[in-house]
C-alpha cells in the first residue's frame, strides 16, 4: 500500500499577501507567497517563492517612486498613525506656484524614436498627389536667378523629419526619350509640424533651373529645369506626384539636451537647416524647451539680396537663449576674406573660424553640409590645411568624425 501525503495551494493574487491553510486531519498545513500572475510572468515564469517584503520584484520606492520619502517600511509598519519626518515634502504631480508652464505640441514627436523613421509612405513608382497651397519668391529682384518658397498639402498619414527629402515627380514625358520624366529629390524645408503647424504640409526652397545662352544672355526656354519650373510657375491648388520621404544621413542628433550643431549652407542648401533651427528656437516643441546646446549657421549666397530666410533667422536670433545661436553669412560679391582679400566663401568662414570649429566637433558636436557639390572640394582642402598647420592627422580626424557620426553631407 502506498502512502500519499496531499498539499493543498490556495493561492491569493494579490501581491504581498498570504494565506494560511488551517491544519485538518490527513492534511499539511502550507503557507504560501505568490504575486500576480503577470509579475510572474515577466519573472520568467514558474512560481517564485518571494518572502514578504523583501521587494525582490518590485520596489515601490524605485519603481512606484513612493513620493519620494524613501520610508517605505515606516510607512508600512506605522500604517496610518505614519507622521512624514522632519524635512520631506511629498512630491505633487502639480507645478509649484513659481513654475513657468509651456505649452508644447507633441504628437508628432514619436516620429524618430526608436530609430523607427517615416520612409517611403510612397514609391516613385507608385507616387501620391499633393496640392500646392502656396509659393513665393524669397530673394529681391536684383538677386540673380529665382528662388521660391513652395508649401504643399500632403494626403494624409504622409509624415517626415527634419533634414529628410521629398522626390517630386514631374507631369509628363522626356520628348526625346518618350519615358517619364525622373523623380527629382528636395530637401524639406520646413519641421515634422509644418509651416502651418497642422502636421499635413512640407516646404520646399526651389532654385528655378535656368541656361542662359552666353550669346544672347537670354534664357534658353529648351534647356530649363523640368521640375524646378513645373513647381515656379503652379499655380495654388494644382495637383503634384510626390514620393518618400527619404533619407537618414541629416537627421538631428537623437540627444538635444546637449547637442552643438553645425551647418554649412550654400544657396538652396539652406533647406533642411531652416527646419533644424526652427525645431530648435521657434516652435512649442519639447525637443526646443530641452534644448541646451549651441547651433552654429554659415550660410553662403552672392548679394545681400540673395539672403534667404533672413528674417526669419533674425527672430531665431531674439528668440534664442544668449550664445545658443551663432550666424555667420559669406556673401561672396560683397565680402571680402581676410586670408587673402578675395570673395569670402563659407569655407573662408570655416578658416577664420578654424579653432572654434575644431574645438566644437572634438567635443562632440555634429557638423552638416548641404548645396551644391562643388562647395566640398574648397571646404575639404580648408579643412585639411587647418589641420596640418596645427600639426594634426588630417585624415584620421576626419575619419574619427565619420566614425562617431558626427559629419554629415548632403550635395547635389
Amino acid at each position: 500500500m502506498i502512502k500519499v501525503s496531499y498539499i493543498v495551494f490556495v493561492l491569493a493574487f494579490q501581491y504581498g499577501d498570504s494565506f494560511h491553510q488551517p491544519t485538518t486531519v490527513g492534511r499539511r498545513a502550507t503557507r504560501l507567497h505568490v504575486v500576480n500572475k503577470d509579475r510572474i510572468k515577466s519573472s520568467g515564469c514558474g512560481l517564485p517563492l518571494v518572502p514578504t517584503g523583501n521587494c525582490e520584484l518590485f520596489d515601490p520606492e524605485k519603481e512606484g517612486l513612493h513620493q519620494g520619502t524613501g520610508d517605505l517600511m515606516s510607512r508600512i509598519s506605522t500604517g496610518p498613525s505614519y507622521i512624514l519626518p522632519k524635512g520631506v515634502s511629498i512630491v505633487t504631480s502639480s507645478p509649484s506656484a513659481s513654475a513657468e508652464i509651456l505649452d508644447a505640441q507633441h504628437w508628432l514627436e514619436h516620429l524618430d524614436q526608436d530609430d523607427n523613421l517615416p520612409l517611403n509612405f510612397a514609391k516613385p513608382n507608385a507616387p501620391v498627389i499633393a496640392t500646392l497651397l502656396a509659393r513665393s519668391r524669397i530673394i529681391s529682384d536684383d538677386a540673380p536667378g529665382d528662388i521660391q518658397h513652395i508649401v504643399l498639402r500632403l494626403p494624409k498619414g504622409m509624415n517626415y523629419v527634419e533634414g529628410q527629402s521629398l522626390s517630386v515627380i514631374p507631369k509628363g514625358a522626356d520628348p526625346v526619350t518618350k519615358k517619364k520624366y525622373a523623380p527629382r529629390l528636395y530637401s524639406i524645408a520646413s519641421t515634422r509640424y509644418g509651416d502651418i503647424l497642422d502636421g499635413n504640409t512640407v516646404s520646399l526652397c526651389v532654385r528655378r533651373a535656368e541656361y542662359y545662352d552666353p550669346t544672347t544672355g537670354l534664357p534658353d526656354p529648351s534647356k530649363k529645369g523640368i521640375c524646378s519650373n513645373m513647381l515656379c510657375d503652379a499655380l495654388p491648388g494644382t495637383e503634384i506626384e510626390v514620393a518618400g520621404p527619404v533619407g537618414k544621413t541629416m537627421l538631428l542628433p537623437k540627444n538635444l539636451n546637449d547637442a552643438n550643431v553645425i551647418m554649412v549652407a550654400t544657396g538652396t542648401g539652406i533647406a533642411p537647416f531652416r527646419g533644424f533651427m526652427h525645431r530648435l528656437f521657434m516652435e512649442n516643441t519639447v525637443a526646443r524647451h530641452m534644448f541646451g546646446g549651441t547651433a552654429w549657421l554659415i550660410l553662403g549666397v552672392p548679394t545681400t539680396g540673395g539672403l534667404l530666410y533672413k528674417e526669419e533667422f533674425d527672430a531665431m536670433l531674439l528668440n534664442a537663449q544668449s550664445g545658443s545661436l551663432k550666424i555667420d553669412y559669406a556673401i561672396s560679391r560683397e565680402m571680402r576674406n581676410t586670408m587673402n582679400g578675395g570673395k569670402l566663401y563659407v569655407q573662408h568662414v570655416i578658416a577664420q573660424n578654424a579653432k572654434e570649429f575644431f574645438d566644437k566637433l572634438d567635443s562632440g558636436a555634429s557638423v552638416y553640409f548641404c548645396g551644391l557639390k562643388g562647395m566640398m572640394p574648397p571646404i575639404l582642402e580648408t579643412l585639411e590645411k587647418v589641420a596640418i598647420e596645427s600639426g594634426l592627422d588630417w585624415e584620421t580626424k576626419l575619419k574619427s568624425w565619420k566614425s562617431n557620426n558626427q559629419w554629415h553631407v548632403e550635395v547635389y
